[in-house]
């Protein structure tokens, strides 16, 4: 009896130990985090009628537009089709090739602003200039590319393809919001887009050999994206100083301050692009003077050369007449002033 009592006791005393082995060591929460929940049977859940039915989230995505897949994959194809469609180059003298990136697409301002470029470039100030459009906007999905970090990539080389890029000027204009870390928003929801900072703006310049640049950041905080842009041959306007904000961007509005100042007015008035900021400067100063705003204090840094560059290719220039500015979208008015 007492040798059948110790047998016993020992199996379990090896029961117990077995047990205690195989689950050292203890498992970490993370780790039961990680696993998924147990299925539940449907058949065990009631019945559920449509008017107790969870609502969907709304989707804001246009329905006459393409699906998001289908304009992704068109992307390759509208950026080439936008190469195709520039106007030749002139031979002999200096060309200025006008790459406008409008890239938040939640709001018409930026779209007024990249198309107005266009039209103003090409249709004032000759042959010699010629325009390039990625926008991220609802109503120009099927038809124009997106204003992405890869379109840009791409839209540049195929520029410098198309341009002499150590004779000619590339004349890069971007339009959306600007944070404080420096970075321009890129959104076209519900895609997901990434953001374009000002380190990875220089490196994509800097990546391609255009030796004559205008490069202007039209957003908040913008002044921040002058260090990495800034040397010889390029001349870097922005619409505030790293540490303030811009001003009239938002659904109310049909072109920002800077936009309304540099592009509309002073550019209308003079093709000398460095002169148009000393005039917008002064506008924009009077209008936040008036509306009792931050001064955004908008910067430039010139860089050695790019000047005469410019200089020489309005040599011979006769502008045409001011380009007027409506908004892009039907729906809005022709702009008034701030």
């Amino acid at each position: 009896m007492r040798a059948s009592l110790i047998a016993l006791l020992a199996f379990a005393a090896g029961i117990l130990a077995m047990q205690v082995l195989q689950s050292w060591p203890p498992r970490e929460p993370a780790a039961q985090a990680l696993r998924a929940p147990p299925v539940v049977p449907s058949t065990v859940l009631p019945p559920m009628d449509d008017a107790e039915a969870p609502a969907l989230p709304v989707d804001d995505w246009p329905d006459q537009a393409p699906t998001p897949e289908q304009v992704l994959y068109a992307q390759p194809r509208l950026v080439d089709d936008a190469l195709h469609e520039l106007s030749p180059r002139i031979p002999g003298k200096t060309n200025l090739y006008l790459l406008a990136f409008a890239a938040d697409g939640s709001e018409d301002v930026f779209r007024n602003e990249a198309e107005y470029a266009a039209r103003l470039f090409t249709g004032r100030f000759g042959p010699t200039a010629h325009a390039l459009v990625l926008e991220n906007h609802a109503g120009t999905l099927a038809r124009r590319p997106l204003a992405t970090w890869t379109n840009l990539e791409d839209a540049l080389d195929g520029l410098a393809r198309a341009m002499d890029p150590q004779q000619d000027i590339l004349l890069l204009y971007l339009t959306t919001h600007g944070s404080e870390d420096h970075t321009l928003l890129v959104d076209m929801d519900p895609l997901p887009l990434d953001q374009i900072g000002a380190q990875e703006l220089g490196a994509i310049l800097a990546a391609r050999p255009f030796k004559w640049k205008v490069v202007v950041v039209n957003a908040c905080y913008s002044g921040g994206f002058i260090p990495p842009l800034q040397g010889d041959g390029t001349l870097v306007l922005t619409a505030a100083r790293s540490d303030r904000s811009s001003f009239g961007c938002g659904n109310d509005s049909a072109a920002t301050y800077f936009g309304r100042a540099w592009l509309i007015d002073a550019l209308n008035r003079t093709p000398d692009v460095i002169a148009a900021f000393a005039q917008a400067r002064d506008e924009i100063a009077r209008w936040e003077q008036r509306d009792q705003l931050t001064p955004s204090e908008p910067q430039m840094a010139v860089g050695k050369g790019i000047a005469e560059k410019l200089a020489r290719w309005r040599q011979g220039l006769e502008p045409g007449p001011a380009v007027p500015f409506r908004p892009a979208t039907q729906d809005r008015a022709p702009l008034a002033h701030p």
